[in-house]
């Protein structure tokens, strides 16, 4: 193991493509976390709710669903998906976008979301060669990307991506891969409280609910990861990437002003922008003012 490692290190093309090639098989497996963790969610909540009621289920329990559990299958036909149906973004293509069964089309978000992990995984891995912190930044990649489509879906960020990697980049400061464990600490208290804040004053004038505790938590990961200091600036850039994005999809898509639109995907790729360009971008913006 030691000895692929060196080879990477040395040799970039075998890290990029080891890279390459282990993100798209990732991104086959957010396509299943991105569905189903949802739905293990509610029918958790459901359970919960019926003990804390005292009532019995009005139908039996529903078959064991995980992650894992049951196989793939088409939605139509039912027939369990092959693993040489299976191969990311190959498979799409040689299907022609179809069920191999019954030729019902299979969605494309599931090869675009496959790609998008291949692509922003590569580009990090360039960026910052084959290095610990690169692993633990494809690690935070992967779980933002999760991240961001449960949040278009359900307008949610699950306590079952994001604490984990709370804990894991204060982890990572620990073991001298990021940030000094004192700047993570503090970059993670400051970065949740200060949408906390924000949050409860909104409320206080408004009556409404800005954002939800979800963001207050992701906020806290890129603080845990790099310092208090990148805070404001992930603040800053996320809402320059929600207005852009904001109003192409009013511009667009003819949504209402009142529709509520997640802030977690603005947040999640300003934070990942950060970790890559943040002092480019700190540089640029500070020439800008003529400081």
């Amino acid at each position: 193991m030691q000895e692929v490692w060196h080879l990477m290190e040395q040799q970039t093309w075998f890290w990029l493509l080891t890279v390459a090639l282990t993100s798209l098989c990732i991104g086959s497996f957010l396509n299943v976390v991105i569905y189903r963790l949802p739905i293990m969610m509610q029918r958790g909540w459901q359970a919960e709710c019926r003990v804390i009621l005292s009532q019995e289920p009005e139908q039996p329990e529903p078959a064991r669903f995980n992650l894992m559990t049951p196989g793939s299958t088409c939605p139509k036909c039912e027939n369990k998906i092959k693993v040489h149906h299976n191969i990311p973004l190959l498979s799409w293509l040689f299907l022609k976008g179809k069920c191999a069964y019954c030729d019902t089309p299979i969605a494309k978000r599931y090869p675009l979301i496959e790609l998008l992990t291949g692509v922003a995984s590569v580009w990090l891995a360039w960026h910052f060669s084959a290095t610990p912190q690169a692993l633990v930044y494809l690690l935070v990649t992967w779980v933002l990307i999760a991240l961001i489509f449960i949040d278009i879906d359900h307008m949610l960020l699950p306590d079952q991506l994001t604490l984990p990697l709370l804990w894991f980049a204060l982890l990572a400061a620990v073991f001298g891969i990021t940030v000094t464990p004192s700047q993570a600490i503090i970059g993670a208290a400051v970065g949740y409280l200060s949408l906390w804040s924000i949050y409860w004053a909104f409320k206080l004038l408004t009556g409404k609910e800005g954002m939800g505790f979800g963001d207050f938590k992701l906020l806290a990961v890129f603080g845990a990861l790099m310092g208090w200091q990148s805070l404001l600036l992930i603040v800053l850039l996320s809402s320059v990437v929600g207005a852009v994005i904001g109003a192409t999809q009013l511009a667009v898509q003819g949504k209402d002003k009142a529709t509520p639109i997640p802030f977690g995907p603005y947040l999640a790729i300003a934070g990942w922008l950060t970790l890559l360009y943040g002092e480019q971008i700190s540089r640029w913006y500070f020439s800008l003012l003529g400081a």
